[in-house]
C-alpha cells in the first residue's frame, strides 16, 4: 500500500463515518490462511463461509473502531497475509 492509497482511503473514511463508530471488515483469504487473520481480530468473533470449492474462505468481523488511522493499521497488517483480499 502506498503513501497517496492511504491518505485517499483515510479521507473517504472520514468523509463517511464519524469515529468512533463499527466498521465492517470483509477479506477473503486461502484455506489455511484463516487463522493468520483471526490473529488479527483476538477479541471479535468472525463470520465465515467458505467457497464453493473449498480454496477460499471469506471472513467478515464487525468491530467499534476509534479511527480512520485505527482501520488502517488492520488493513495494513492484513496485507501482510498472503493471497488475502480485502472487500
Amino acid at each position: 500500500m502506498d503513501e497517496q492509497w492511504i491518505n485517499g482511503f483515510r479521507e473517504k473514511l472520514d468523509q463517511h463515518y464519524t469515529w468512533p463508530s463499527l466498521y465492517i471488515f470483509k477479506f477473503i483469504v486461502p484455506k489455511g490462511k484463516e487463522e493468520d487473520l483471526k490473529q488479527l481480530f483476538p477479541l471479535h468473533t468472525p463470520t465465515e463461509k467458505a467457497s464453493k470449492q473449498g480454496n477460499y474462505t471469506s471472513i467478515t468481523m464487525q468491530m467499534m473502531m476509534p479511527s480512520s488511522d485505527a482501520v488502517i493499521d488492520v488493513y495494513v497488517k492484513a496485507s501482510q497475509i498472503e493471497g488475502i483480499v480485502a472487500l
